[in-house]
């Protein structure tokens, strides 16, 4: 069964609390609740449910603004909810119909919530918040055009088809995760002693099996004695690799010989099984690692408990590997749509025509003009974007040109227009600078796609509503103008009318 609050909620002033003064309605939080679309929203959300049967869930209105709530304030899911109990216009926000002491729900249902709002549901919420803006937006009337129509009417008149407007701009960058910083020696470690941890339940629960020697000591003092030093040479590094896949090589056998003991039902937890295969995993990574003396592998494994995730070698001067997620972005107006989200390493100038093509999916045309980094601009991509009349500035293939023949305004312009793609190098620093982006801090892949793109999706709300902040102020500087020239142009015919009135106050009296 599902629960909803319709967006048509009562007004401010009928809003119900204990406070002797009024609210104010210019609040963020109001003006956020008076644009989002709620209805929509609450139907892309409500789709997996089932509508009938099951117990009544939780309104689905209270599940989206709690989570508009949490990301927007950067805050964990306890506090969440412990920030929407105390604060009187988040409980309007999230269509309480009065103030109450109340928790809204149980902080762990933010589990389920990521769970259920998967890459496609974050899709359909951004597409509703870009046609939100686009009816915000002053003399821009969208192009509406059946997408399904265009495709199969290819061969159509050029009239049939809506001319190039817009500007795409295209990056990529790595969502980082909140892991420890790896290196293989201590990959090792904590894989055996996970290792040792398993075999203490295996044997716990076999009566009068006695524990395998597994010299656990000896193994950690090995690994203190490497680790506890401030510059290590890559011999020494070596040596400890060595000797902690020795020790997790007497482990795995133990455990296999333990395990053979059971005959139907094992002791271990889900978790623990799973672990287990992943630290079988992480041997022979290291192992081949060792033995070939190289220094990476294809899908390696860089934390045990996060297995999904891999080392993105980006080259920065700050970080030249990254450990999480890789996104494809597009930007335009402001507006971000994650179109391609990936844990293995990936070349992102093979998705740009993915992304032109998203482009016409959403705003019913191609952009005008393409912003990317050279990496995006390849010889097919070129030759893609010159067959749909797509605008490139970047650094032309071949010979670079004599600098006589070109102009100091034609350089000027391009720089101009290459300085725009700036902008969507400013939406990651805002993402991973305000809303933690570069701590993405949910363990499962899924739970982790679903954090990436609730990030994204409250970025596009915080646009959204600083274009709704930015059409008022344009009202009120136009009729500030406005008024202002009329004062210059009739200031004589309204002094006379003036005087005249004063001259009628005067015979009155």
């Amino acid at each position: 069964m599902i629960r909803y609050t319709s967006q048509h909620q009562l007004t401010l002033d009928l809003f119900k609390h204990p406070f002797e003064e009024e609210l104010d309605p210019q609040n963020r939080w109001v003006k956020l609740a008076s644009i989002v679309p709620w209805d929509s929203l609450a139907g892309i959300y409500s789709y997996k449910l089932n509508t009938d049967s099951g117990r009544l869930s939780v309104d689905a209105r209270h599940v989206i603004a709690a989570l508009i709530v949490k990301h927007m304030l950067g805050l964990d899911d306890r506090g969440t909810i412990e920030m929407v109990k105390e604060n009187i216009y988040l409980q309007y926000f999230c269509g309480l119909r009065s103030f109450t002491t109340k928790k809204l729900f149980d902080p762990s249902l933010f589990v389920d919530i990521r769970n259920r709002l998967g890459g496609n549901e974050f899709e359909d919420f951004n597409r509703l918040v870009i046609e939100k803006s686009e009816q915000l937006k002053p003399h821009q009337a969208r192009v509406k055009k059946d997408v399904s129509k265009a495709k199969n009417n290819d061969n159509d008149k050029e009239e049939d088809t809506p001319k190039n407007k817009g500007t795409l701009k295209v990056d990529a960058t790595v969502a980082d995760q909140e892991v420890t910083y790896p290196n293989d020696l201590k990959l090792l470690n904590t894989s055996r002693e996970n290792l040792e941890r398993i075999c203490d339940i295996l044997v716990d629960n076999l009566p009068g099996e006695v524990k395998p020697r597994l010299y656990r000591r000896k193994a950690r003092s090995s690994y203190l004695n490497i680790a506890k030093k401030k510059r290590k040479s890559r011999k020494e590094i070596n040596r400890g690799i060595k000797q902690q896949l020795q020790y997790i090589k007497r482990d795995l056998k133990a455990i296999a010989n333990l395990s053979s003991k059971y005959k139907y039902v094992t002791p271990l937890e889900k978790r623990d099984v799973k672990l287990l295969g992943v630290i079988k995993q992480v041997y022979e990574q290291q192992k081949t690692m060792y033995e070939t003396k190289t220094r990476s592998c294809q899908h390696r494994i860089i934390n045990i408990f996060q297995p999904h995730v891999r080392p993105m070698v980006r080259g920065k001067d700050k970080n030249k590997t990254e450990f999480g997620a890789k996104i494809n972005v597009s930007e335009v107006d402001g507006f971000c749509r994650i179109d391609k989200l990936s844990w293995e390493a990936y070349n992102e100038g093979g998705n740009l025509k993915q992304q032109v093509e998203n482009f016409r999916h959403v705003y019913g045309r191609y952009p005008k003009l393409l912003l990317a980094d050279q990496i995006y601009l390849n010889r097919d991509n070129r030759k893609y974007l010159k067959d749909k009349g797509i605008e490139v500035v970047g650094k032309a293939l071949g010979r670079p040109p004599k600098e006589e023949n070109v102009s100091a305004a034609h350089k000027y312009r391009k720089k101009k227009k290459a300085a725009k793609r700036n902008t969507v190098e400013g939406k990651f620093g805002q993402g991973k600078r305000g809303y933690g982006l570069n701590n993405i801090k949910a363990r499962l892949p899924e739970t982790s796609e679903s954090w990436i793109n609730s990030i994204f999706f409250v970025m596009n709300l915080m646009k959204l509503l600083s274009l709704l902040n930015s059409g008022k102020d344009i009202f009120v500087s136009i009729f500030k103008s406005l008024e202002k020239l009329i004062m210059e142009k009739y200031s004589h015919i309204l002094s006379k009318i003036f005087a005249y009135n004063q001259i009628k106050i005067h015979l009155a009296a």
